[in-house]
Parts: structure tokens; C-alpha cells; sequence
């Protein structure tokens, strides 16, 4: 993946590497880079690539895409002409949104194997209005509106100048968000994995239950013990459940070194 600017890798792997690949799509202003600690979890079994489009990171220079489709064609011809083994995609809140439209687009390819969607309601049900309401807003109120979902550190709550460095991209990614358009279409062909912590405040059952529509098979679903972002500090609450799902993966199997209820 290191020819791609769209992946970002850590680049531990020697060549030809492990015989699969997880993509990962970040939160709403959430960084790819973050997901390359989970790298040593799935050492030998998976690469894991996260995915930086125009406008991010060391692409900052290129203009940003601000519509979810468009963004979701250009993963997906990307995905299309650069995988080479068996992968998976996960994606987590805004980054689900992005990966379950990718997937839509790539389920002819004989490699994609699963969509693990994380931290997100059903497409159907998107935009919420909260959403919609906090993309509207500016400067502390967009600040205090976000910060309903988790993630900011409170030092950035309480910095305005902090939060004019580093909120530019979330705001972004809010306003694209509140512009998604749902369309019905075919169920996915390819296995489902929904993961949501037990106190997220914004995910509820009536919101999960849709996603059955989105799937040939039902989907299985899994709640980790935490909130909005129940990974962060314990990241195998995700990559045990990918282990589990990549093919041949050794260790393969019901993950058990945290608490996970399967639903």
C-alpha cells in the first residue's frame, strides 16, 4: 500500500506481507494514523490501512471531497485497483457511513470479505437531526455540540485557539454528514459485523434494527463495555473481532481477552 497516498500503513511488514488487509475509515474528523497502533495486534495476520483522502493529513495541499458519494466512488475505484488479497473494511461512526457506501460499490470483488461497521446507526436513519443541527453551528457552539458524541479532549473543549486548529476537519465532515442522501439498493452481499459500546449515548436498538435491511444474511452484532469511542486504550475490543474474521487468521475465534457481548 505504500504506492497509494489514499493508505496509510506503518510499514512494519516485510514484503510479501500477511495474506489479508483491514481498511480502516476514521470517525469524523478522526486521524488514519490512529489506527496504526493496531498494527502489532494483528501482526503477521492482517495489514492494516487507514485511509487518508484529499484534504487530510500529508494530502492537507489537495482539495478536500465534500460529498459522501463522491468520497465513496474514489475509495472505491482505489480499493478496486490496489487490492491484492483478501480484506476487510471497518468503519467507525462517520467512517462506517463511508465504508457501507465503498461497500455498496465494491461487492463484485472477489477479495471483500466482511464490513465491520462501528459506533453508527443504521444508513437509513442518516443524517440524525443532531447531526444536522450541529453542522449548522459555528466557533463554542459547535464545539459544545460535538462534544455530545465524545472525543474531544478537554483541553481542546476549553481552548478556543485549539479548537480553530484542529476542528476544521470535524467540522467538515459534520457538514458532509448532514448532506448525506440515502438511496435503497440491493442488500449487501458480503457478511456484516455491527460493534457498538454497552453506553453509547446516541446508538439505540431502534437505530441498529434497519441495519438488517442493509444484508443478505443478518448481521452479527457485538457490544463492547464503554461509550461512543469504546476502543480507545483497548484496542483488541476491535482487532480480536477482526482476527476472528480474517481468513486462515491464527488465533481465529470468539474474542476473549475483553469483554464482549454478542448479540
Amino acid at each position: 500500500m505504500s504506492s497509494s497516498p489514499w493508505f496509510m500503513c506503518d510499514g512494519t511488514e516485510s514484503e510479501p506481507g500477511p495474506a489479508a488487509r483491514v481498511y480502516c475509515f476514521p470517525h469524523a474528523g478522526g486521524n488514519p494514523r490512529s489506527f496504526l497502533g493496531w498494527q502489532s495486534d494483528l501482526a503477521g495476520v492482517a495489514e492494516i490501512a487507514g485511509l487518508c483522502p484529499p484534504g487530510r493529513g500529508n494530502r492537507y495541499r489537495e482539495p478536500a471531497l465534500t460529498d459522501v458519494a463522491e468520497l465513496a466512488d474514489a475509495v472505491a475505484h482505489e480499493i478496486s485497483a490496489t487490492a491484492d488479497r483478501p480484506f476487510v473494511l471497518f468503519g467507525h461512526s462517520f467512517g462506517a457511513v463511508l465504508a457501507f457506501e465503498v461497500a455498496r460499490r465494491i461487492g463484485h470483488l472477489p477479495d471483500f470479505r466482511h464490513l465491520v461497521a462501528s459506533g453508527c446507526s443504521a444508513p437509513s436513519l442518516l443524517p440524525t437531526r443532531r447531526v444536522v443541527e450541529a453542522a449548522r453551528l459555528e466557533g463554542r457552539e459547535f464545539t459544545e455540540a460535538v462534544g455530545f458524541f465524545g472525543g474531544l479532549p478537554p483541553e481542546v473543549m476549553a481552548d478556543e485557539s485549539l479548537q480553530e486548529l484542529l476542528l476544521p476537519n470535524l467540522r467538515a465532515d459534520f457538514r458532509m454528514v448532514a448532506g448525506y442522501a440515502y438511496r435503497p439498493a440491493a442488500p449487501l452481499s458480503v457478511p456484516v459485523t455491527l460493534i457498538n459500546g454497552t453506553d453509547d449515548p446516541h446508538i439505540s436498538e431502534a437505530g441498529l434494527q434497519p441495519w438488517e435491511r442493509e444484508c443478505l444474511r443478518p448481521p452479527v452484532r457485538h457490544r463492547a463495555e464503554g461509550g461512543h469511542f469504546y476502543f480507545d486504550g483497548r484496542s483488541r475490543t476491535v482487532t480480536d473481532i477482526l482476527r476472528s474474521l480474517l481468513p486462515a487468521a491464527p488465533g481465529a475465534g470468539q474474542p476473549g481477552d475483553w469483554h464482549v457481548e454478542l448479540i
